[in-house]
């Protein structure tokens, strides 16, 4: 890989956009369908753009994290910090970051642009700046909670017919056993998982157990979101590999929930870990522990979709993503070209950066607001 200039920034600008989901999504914290979140805009001095998504929600039900508290972070302290001074590479992002305590979703969104930035100065994809190989990924879809099973069953139908490799259903008290033993009986053989986001404690085991009759691929999250410890003695208990989402912040929650048998699978989201680098040591670690990981979704727009393809290439992602087509969540995304499913698979654009382009008319018809700083 030639040797680059150092990356200096010239300006950031902050798109804010709000853009309508296709249908409402439901998990077993509520339901929303309008969703708001950042285009991150990095100038650098060679003229070349890269840019980024933010993924937090409005409200903080998954992390602490809103749109409104990344945008007082990016605002008052990660765009001027890293508007500082150069960096050599992406990788020193985080290291910059150190002072400023969490914020992960924010700092993601702005270390992505840079990512991009930077592959696009090599003339790579950000895949192959990634260190990633695959020409394609497998992906895999996620469904929220519906309001009776035979929906369900007609939009799991549906699915499989487009291709996708793998389901992933909600579950929740009272929503759960009945709901996973109907599924079975209707799709015998299909590899599909349950995600609990943390709706159960260690009370329920007897009724996780259950779970164990029908062969899922995983159970994701099942007790709190900032746990590892009573995970793992779950996780003896159960014969379904448990795989561990919220629970894992950085490198150093990866390293202990392991060590301490919390898991057999980490779910990867990109902003929830604070960027691609840290997303990429986890990766690494989990690689040499013999851990799969797979790369979850946060209804993200077609930039965040792009950045999570690129990272679904590295080879210790051996179980399909949450990385669904555009057209399954908008009526028109912001690239070109959309991203597409064909056979439940994805393929890895070849172009320099995230491989897309933003089309800026579209970009401009969902945004509400933007601020540029230099």
């Amino acid at each position: 890989m030639s040797h680059l200039q150092p990356i200096q920034l010239k300006e950031v600008t902050l798109h804010k956009l709000m853009m309508r989901l296709k249908s409402p999504f439901s998990t077993s914290f509520g339901t929303f369908q309008d969703k708001e979140f950042f285009v991150i805009e990095a100038v650098g001095e060679s003229g070349l753009i890269g840019w980024g998504e933010s993924v937090a929600f409005s409200s903080p039900w998954y992390t602490e994290e809103t749109f409104k508290t990344n945008e007082h972070m990016l605002e008052d302290f990660l765009i001027p910090l890293l508007l500082e001074n150069p960096v050599n590479h992406p990788d020193e992002v985080s290291e910059r970051f150190l002072p400023i305590r969490r914020n992960n979703m924010a700092k993601a969104a702005l270390e992505g642009a840079v990512w991009d930035l930077y592959s696009k100065q090599l003339g790579i994809p950000l895949a192959k700046a990634l260190g990633g190989t695959k020409k394609e990924i497998d992906v895999g879809i996620s469904i929220g909670v519906q309001d009776t099973m035979n929906d369900l069953i007609q939009l799991i139908e549906g699915y499989l017919e487009e291709g996708y490799k793998r389901i992933k259903v909600k579950i929740k008290p009272g929503w759960d056993v009945e709901v996973i033993k109907e599924l079975r009986r209707n799709f015998p053989s299909l590899p599909f998982m349950a995600d609990a986001n943390s709706a159960y404690t260690l009370k329920d085991i007897e009724l996780l157990k259950q779970l164990d009759e029908y062969n899922l691929l995983m159970i994701e999250q099942p007790l709190a979101y900032d746990d590892i410890v009573d995970h793992a003695i779950l996780q003896k208990e159960l014969k379904t590999p448990i795989c561990l989402d919220e629970s894992i912040l950085s490198f150093e929650d990866a390293r202990k929930a392991i060590e301490l048998g919390s898991c057999q699978i980490i779910n990867i989201k990109i902003g929830r870990v604070g960027g691609l680098s840290e997303a990429k040591k986890i990766h690494d670690y989990c690689k040499q522990k013999g851990i799969a990981v797979w790369c979850g979704g946060m209804l993200e727009a077609g930039i965040g979709r792009a950045h999570n393809i690129a990272l679904t290439t590295l080879d210790q992602f051996i179980l399909p993503g949450d990385t669904a087509g555009s057209s399954r969540y908008w009526e028109r995304d912001i690239i070109d070209p959309e991203v597409t499913v064909h056979n439940g698979q994805i393929v890895v654009p070849d172009t320099s950066g995230i491989g897309y382009e933003v089309n800026r008319e579209v970009l401009r018809s969902y945004t509400i607001e933007t601020k540029t700083f230099s």
